[in-house]
């Protein structure tokens, strides 16, 4: 498999999203914003950071790089793509996902480890997981808190794209465990096509076993198996 990282002025998560898929002996290429050729990947990550410092909104400014459109035509064509924290943000500011990331209900910066349950683990991107596992993945996000509207979050239900949802150690959802006050708990879904992935959790920064977790290999292991 090969792998193409985005990487903006401001990622601070393109090395850690660039050493994951690495280690598990796939081909990485970086790939500057400015540019406009992929590179022709099997999968592309949009990494975790501040793409542009994101004073006007978060991913407001990335959608608009060059190499984006070439993000959003690779898509459409069925490629996969996943972003993560700031990543997440740029998709939706596509509108390659439906939503928006607003500031956190606390407006604090939160860095935590964070329980997160796998709703949906038939999309190439979580097959390798149980339905309702939870998953321990930190966070590191000021503007992650999902919204949608009841009629989208409706469709986002019975299209089955809610991917992650926030949840205590044993699964449970409630406001307390939700960590930014996102709609329905949302912490990641997918489009309807199920080619685009986008998540507020950073699974590349608990994909071994040297840390904390490594729950958040399952992710890459699912995108594996859907290349073999």
């Amino acid at each position: 498999m090969k792998y193409s990282i985005i990487q903006f002025p401001g990622s601070n998560c393109d090395h850690d999203s660039f050493y994951i898929p690495h280690i598990r002996g796939h081909k990485v290429e970086m790939i500057w914003h400015k540019e406009t050729n992929l590179k022709d990947p099997d999968i592309v990550f949009l990494p975790g950071g501040f793409s542009y410092g994101d004073y006007l909104r978060a991913g407001a400014i990335a959608k608009f790089s060059p190499i984006i459109g070439e993000v959003v035509k690779f898509a459409n064509r069925g490629g996969y793509v996943i972003g993560v924290c700031n990543g997440f943000q740029v998709l939706t500011e596509t509108g390659l996902l439906p939503g928006a990331l607003m500031m956190n209900k606390h407006l604090k910066f939160i860095c935590k480890h964070q329980h997160i349950r796998v709703e949906n683990n038939t999309t190439s991107f979580t097959s390798k997981a149980k339905a309702g596992q939870v998953l321990d993945v930190p966070i590191a996000h000021k503007e992650g808190n999902y919204y949608i509207d009841e009629a989208g979050l409706t469709q986002l239900k019975d299209n089955g794209q809610i991917v992650f949802r926030y949840c205590d150690v044993a699964g449970n959802l409630s406001e307390k465990s939700n960590p930014n006050g996102s709609k329905d708990n949302i912490a990641g879904l997918c489009n309807i096509k199920g080619n685009v992935l986008g998540m507020m959790p950073h699974p590349e920064r608990a994909a071994e076993d040297v840390v904390l977790s490594g729950d958040g290999a399952v992710i890459f292991e699912s995108l594996e198996a859907s290349f073999q």
